[in-house]
């Protein structure tokens, strides 16, 4: 059986048979700068994290020792599932001293690397020397000015910097993914970010709709760029994109628009399938079922190792729960949409509407 069968199996009957196929880390919480939409570092946050919280990150020996373990989980004649690191932190990953090295280790594995980042605590050559697979750019911005407004730390000059980076990328033959949380600071650039990647050679654009609270509200979009954006600068945008050869997200972006109001997602008309996919270690060893901060399944230990926590109880009932399509509030601002619209899709096309309406919570006697 393969792995996505598997896995597509598991998604119906909640009984995973083989571990995550991507595991997400956390390394550190600091940052080098302050997003205005960001839940931990953001000027506009009502409570402040504490230096101390900033300050923690994870180890080398952590980290290898949880790829690991994870990298053997496996059943019904399936091989190991784990196929993938995504490294980031409540901050920047990058701003760890051995961030390359857990790149390194990763790659010692066989698995493919992704780093979130806004890559201005890294050098160039040196990130593109570890191997590191993919990167997500996070800039937010196809102007200076709204780089400045979304990131209120940097400086004109940390703006040229990462454009010279870029160029390095592609002067490199190296195409990594420009990444836009799209707030009230840049909802007038979206067709400008699509000529951007073009220039930089990305190899996709994703756009997200800000996921907001703790303060950082003020930064949500408006009524009137709400309508703009849905009117005027996604169908622009998606006329540039297809003009230019530029990949993009752009129907899932505007599906998150028309979720209306604070949601970024309709997750009860896509379902959330995640949960026998992946998952996401916090610094401090807290495991989460998705990138939901809400929604906690155990931690680990020296006896609670990551494995024991993916095929215990707790995540179990979250499965089970989720099928039925009883959502955490928190779900409505789905931070993993895109991949839960992807494996939906695949559910559906494999099974049929029936099987598929029954794993979303949508079947026969559901409410």
């Amino acid at each position: 059986m393969s792995a996505t069968k598997a896995r597509l199996l598991a998604i119906e009957t909640g009984v995973p048979t083989l571990g995550p196929e991507t595991i997400h880390i956390d390394i550190t919480n600091s940052c080098n700068t302050n997003c205005v939409t960001c839940w931990d570092h953001s000027p506009h946050l009502t409570t402040a994290r504490p230096a101390a919280w900033k300050r923690q990150r994870q180890d080398l020996a952590s980290v290898t020792a949880l790829l690991d373990d994870a990298g053997t989980i496996s059943g019904l004649g399936v091989p190991e599932g784990l196929r993938a690191l995504i490294v980031s932190g409540m901050g920047d990953p990058l701003t760890h001293p051995d961030a390359l090295a857990m790149i390194g280790a990763a790659k010692a594995r066989g698995l493919h690397v992704t780093v979130i980042t806004n890559l201005l605590a890294a050098d160039a050559d040196a990130l593109l020397a570890s191997g590191v697979d993919e990167l997500l750019i996070g800039i937010h911005a196809a102007s200076e000015a709204a780089y400045l407004a979304f990131h209120p730390s940097f400086r004109p000059a940390d703006w040229q910097r990462l454009h010279a980076m870029l160029a390095r990328f592609r002067e490199a033959g190296r195409r990594f993914k420009h990444v836009h949380v799209i707030c009230r600071h840049n909802a007038h650039e979206l067709p400008a970010m699509i000529v951007q990647a073009s220039r930089a050679a990305a190899s996709q654009v994703n756009f997200k709709l800000a996921s907001l609270q703790g303060g950082t509200e003020v930064a949500r979009i408006t009524g009137d760029q709400r309508r703009t954006l849905l009117g005027d600068a996604i169908p622009e945008a998606r006329e540039l994109a297809g003009a230019l050869g530029v990949l993009h997200n752009l129907d899932v972006f505007e599906a998150q628009l028309q979720a209306g109001g604070a949601a970024t997602a309709d997750i009860a008309e896509v379902g959330c399938f995640v949960g026998t996919a992946y998952s996401r270690v916090l610094v401090d060893g807290t495991v989460l079922y998705c990138c939901n901060t809400d929604v906690v399944v155990g931690r680990l230990g020296p006896e609670t190792p990551f494995s024991s926590v993916w095929t215990g109880p707790a995540w179990t009932a979250l499965r089970a729960r989720l099928r039925r399509g009883d959502y955490f509030e928190s779900c409505r601002q789905c931070g993993k949409f895109n991949q839960n619209v992807k494996w939906s899709d695949a559910f559906r096309r494999r099974f049929g509407d029936e099987r598929w309406r029954a794993v979303i919570g949508r079947g026969a006697g559901a409410p």
